[in-house]
């Protein structure tokens, strides 16, 4: 039985999207099955065309109840000063109903982001949105240091223990690196063998499995 993850991005210049996109081949290279969904946008066309926003990619807009379909969530977008955006809060804020069932309790949790600059929000913005995470009883899982270039100090490079990141200077204008992409598609797999793990553990561990272990244990 295959694990479900769904990667759910707020983007406004592609940044996101083009990680969304490695860690997807992540995540199947892992076995498990796979959707990206986009946040609904809050900003209107007139501020977005000031903004010279991309267009929207052609994503499916997530609901708070399909939040709960998955057995993992990775959540990326661009930091705001050092937090989510308010597109992302948005949607995290309306989870009150799932919050009070306990719906997402359980459930696997990542995240990956995009900053103007190196020092702008490559932790504390993973580290912000971990208490959603925590509210809810879902369970974090950290890239950590799980791809070499993350040791590298000859370049910028994007990314943190908290999850694959890119760069992208306050205009847009810098595009994900090869290593960075690389690193988002570590993560995906990664994040997609935990999943994985997990979800085959707990469908094996049936009622009549743990039967069957009973009774062989007694005879």
């Amino acid at each position: 039985m295959a694990g479900i993850v769904y990667i759910v991005i707020y983007t406004l210049y592609h940044h996101v999207y083009k990680l969304a996109l490695e860690i997807q081949k992540g995540l199947e290279a892992s076995g498990v099955q796979t959707k990206i969904y986009q946040v609904q946008e809050t900003l209107s066309d007139e501020i977005l065309q000031k903004m010279h926003a991309s267009p929207k990619p052609d994503l499916p807009v997530i609901t708070v109840q399909e939040l709960t379909e998955p057995d993992g969530i990775l959540f990326g977008f661009p930091t705001r000063f050092g937090t989510m955006p308010a597109q992302v809060k948005t949607l995290l804020d309306a989870t009150g109903k799932l919050w009070a069932t306990g719906a997402l309790s359980g459930k696997f949790a990542g995240t990956f982001f995009s900053t103007s600059s190196q020092h702008g929000g490559q932790e504390t913005t993973a580290l912000t949105t971990v208490t959603y995470f925590a509210h809810h009883g879902m369970i974090y899982i950290p890239f950590g240091f799980a791809h070499t270039a993350l040791f590298d100090n000859s370049e910028v490079v994007g990314g943190s223990p908290y999850g694959a990141g890119t760069i992208a200077n306050g205009d847009g204008s810098r595009q994900p690196t090869e290593k960075e992409l690389s690193i988002a598609r570590t993560q995906g797999e990664n994040f997609g063998k935990i999943v994985s793990t997990y979800v085959h553990g707990a469908h094996a561990f049936t009622p009549m499995a743990a039967t069957t272990t009973t009774t062989s244990m007694s005879s």
